[in-house]
């Protein structure tokens, strides 16, 4: 393991098993498998791997503590909820820091994300008041009304692009609830998430808060398993529909935030400037190096504006500043693994072939203080036609696809083709055109003249093979519950009757 002492070494979790029950154990298998920095390929350790066996043991955990986490006052659960959130917040920058060698997304980038879930968290405890059922008006001798109660078990199975921040935001709606979790890291970024349960070990009562790291096997266990009510999932749409059949043997609920190959659309009016500026936002460039969900992906510009929006998206993604994630100038850290590196240089090799114009990058960087890492270069192709893979296939990493669009009827038709609808982004200074455009756009999630921005306390989710629910909102809250209807006969005959 590293022993350079800069924070994020020094934020390197101690303990590498996993957590459940309260305490920290070894997995059943004795396996384990190693962490490498992607961004330098140093040593940073090894992680648990834990499988079936370790998911049954931290679900019953999860089980036992389930009643009397229920029973607690809802503010008291909410109390708690915020204690962790300001946790979270006092090790901000450690975490940034451990997230982006684990990763190769920019610490500044990450340490936004700590802020977030910690926001994330703040918000969903002050929604507590509204788990809150209704009464229903019946008639003379009868009352009836609603409940709101906790599902039992949820079970989290987070994604590797935003680690800190999954495993934060995603727990609080769950646990503000009054349910109990089971979190699932991904195998590739687990490291952050390991200290987090260092550091909220004492904060929950036992088996509230359990994490099992692992790989495909905790998966499917997790979602398999009997005492899960709800599984929240977070990954491609192939990888959602295993989680989904998995699920389905127990009718679990679910949700799925699942891929997206969205739609930027800049019309006649736009500055071009402003709309480069819109594209390089959208792609998540600055964020997670591309390697994001709801990244717009595929921009469609007017041709009247065509030449001179590419002109400045060249500059504007030229001017983007490679480097180490650890360094607080970086704007585009690496690619999160080798399997990804190598699929985003196929798929820029794919759009060589089918005939797209590469206007910037396209290549490994070719800085000597990466050549040990993932590093590719912010990448712009030109002249995409909507036939082409790299028009209709999520690439997940610093590639957009540039297209040409006349006639407005012809572009909708071509925006909605896909199976996707998670994300869109609209640039006009036409709100009668901006708002329509939205209304035909089949997309859960859509901004006007703005793109990858989230709002804390907006529903966000996918409509089609993006996703099932909404989460980031109330409705995410409302989710973790089941509705109980009670009827209660006042006087010996009720003098009501339904049929």
């Amino acid at each position: 393991m590293a022993t350079t002492d800069t924070p994020a070494h020094r934020a390197l979790p101690k303990n590498r098993g996993v957590f459940y029950g309260g305490k920290w154990r070894e997995v059943a298998s004795g396996r384990s498998v190693p962490i490498s920095s992607p961004a330098t390929g140093e040593d940073l350790g090894v992680a648990a791997e834990g499988g079936a066996d370790d998911i049954d043991r931290a679900v019953q955990a999860a089980a036992d503590a389930f009643p009397a986490w229920r029973d607690t006052p809802a503010q008291e659960r909410a109390a708690l909820v915020r204690r962790a959130a300001q946790i979270l917040r006092d090790h901000a920058e450690e975490l940034a820091h451990l997230d982006a060698i684990d990763g190769g997304n920019p610490y500044q980038a990450m340490y936004f994300d700590a802020q977030v879930g910690a926001d994330y968290m703040d918000y969903f405890a002050g929604l507590v008041t509204e788990i809150k059922g209704s009464t229903i008006p019946i008639g003379p001798g009868v009352l009836n009304y609603t409940v709101r109660e906790p599902l039992g078990v949820i079970g989290k199975i987070s994604a590797f692009n935003h680690p800190l921040l999954f495993a934060t935001a995603k727990v609080g709606a769950p646990l503000v609830a009054g349910n109990t979790i089971v979190l699932k890291p991904a195998d590739q970024t687990p490291l952050s998430s390991l200290r987090l349960a260092e550091l909220w070990g004492d904060v929950f009562p036992s088996g509230v808060f359990n994490l099992v790291t692992g790989g495909r096997e905790a998966g499917v266990a997790l979602a398999e398993h009997p005492k899960v009510a709800k599984i929240g999932f977070i990954g491609s749409v192939p990888a959602g529909r295993s989680v989904m059949q998995s699920a389905s043997g127990t009718l679990k609920a679910l949700t799925l935030e699942l891929g997206g190959k969205n739609a930027l659309i800049a019309c006649a009016d736009v500055d071009p400037a402003t709309a480069a500026a819109g594209i390089v936002r959208g792609m998540n460039f600055r964020y997670v190096t591309g390697q994001s969900c709801n990244s717009t992906s595929r921009v469609y510009l007017h041709e009247d504006v065509y030449d001179a929006v590419l002109v400045e998206l060249e500059k504007a993604v030229k001017a983007l500043k490679v480097g180490l994630p650890n360094d607080p100038e970086t704007e585009v850290g690496c690619l999160s693994s080798q399997p990804q590196f190598d699929k985003v240089l196929s798929y820029i090799e794919i759009g060589k072939a089918d005939g797209a114009r590469l206007v910037c990058g396209g290549r490994r960087c070719e800085d000597p203080a990466l050549a040990n890492g993932f590093f590719i270069e912010p990448t712009v192709f030109a002249d995409v036609t909507d036939d082409m893979r790299i028009a209709s296939e999520e690439i997940f990493g610093p590639v957009v696809s540039v297209l040409k669009w006349s006639d407005e009827d012809d572009l909708m038709r071509r925006v909605n083709a896909l199976e996707y609808g998670l994300t869109g982004s609209i640039w006009t200074h036409d709100l009668d055109r901006a708002h329509r455009l939205a209304s035909r756009m089949q997309s859960g999630y859509i901004w006007i003249n703005d793109a990858a921005t989230h709002y804390v306390g907006v529903p966000f989710g996918g409509y089609k093979q993006s996703g099932v629910g909404r989460e980031e909102s109330i409705d995410e809250l409302l989710a973790c519950t089941q509705i109980k209807n009670v009827n209660v006969v006042i006087g010996a005959t009720p003098t009501t009757r339904a049929f």
